[in-house]
């Protein structure tokens, strides 16, 4: 059943190309003996490909390929991140160290229980040990300067963040434009082989537009004029 539409369909080319005067009837019907001699023999006649081989055939090649190649991927990306972390200098490690426990439970947690320990000793609550900062100055100046020291750290460590966002944003753009220029180019072949055929489809018109390659400068300054006018507005 599934041979005999083949032939049906390639022969209906085969018509309609005698029809119209195209030579590529006598191409197709060498495709359709073609076709008809890969065929596997089945009780003395040739059987037809099996749908079910052929999606189970599919089915086992691609979820493998697919794996691996996201493994690969995977692997790539933790690699890269861990050559980074190696290139790293002493104080951006520090930074980043004390970046992330400033910004940990422990940290609340320890700053909570001095906080109260000074308070209470202060003010007296706490006979065994003598106040020292009865008026709290120094308790502000510690936090004051805490504070400084902190914002600093959390900014290195912000500032390295954004650069390694800017990294994976260039890499992002790339893979965009080289996926547009492919796409381009499987636009440009489908429209030649629709032509060789003499096959028409509803996008016909919009081929010319498709099969151009898009300029980024002239997006950015599209983006930017865009921008401009609503600021302005």
């Amino acid at each position: 059943m599934g041979f005999s539409l083949i032939v049906s369909g390639f022969g209906h080319r085969v018509r309609k190309g005698a029809a119209g005067g195209v030579r590529d009837g006598g191409k197709i019907a060498g495709l359709v003996a073609t076709a008809r001699d890969r065929l596997p023999y089945r009780g003395g006649r040739r059987a037809p490909l099996s749908p079910k081989w052929h999606s189970k055939d599919m089915s086992d090649q691609r979820p493998a390929d697919m794996q691996s190649v996201l493994r690969q991927n995977i692997q790539t990306l933790v690699d890269h991140r861990r050559q980074q972390e190696e290139n790293q200098g002493v104080q951006v490690r520090v930074a980043g160290a004390v970046s992330r426990f400033a910004g940990s439970m422990t940290f609340v947690y320890l700053h909570l229980v001095i906080l109260v320990a000074w308070i209470l000793a202060n003010l007296g609550a706490i006979p065994s040990i003598p106040a020292w900062d009865p008026t709290f100055v120094i308790l502000a100046m510690v936090a004051s300067v805490e504070a400084i020291f902190l914002s600093t750290f959390v900014l290195i460590n912000q500032n390295r963040m954004a650069e390694h966002s800017e990294h994976r944003a260039e890499l992002d753009l790339q893979i965009s434009l080289l996926n547009e220029h492919e796409t381009t180019r499987l636009i440009e072949m489908m429209a030649a082989l629709t032509a060789r055929l003499n096959v028409s489809t509803p996008a016909d018109n919009e081929l010319p537009q498709l099969a151009e390659n898009i300029d980024p400068q002239h997006v950015m300054n599209q983006i930017q004029q865009a921008s401009g006018d609503q600021g302005e507005g």
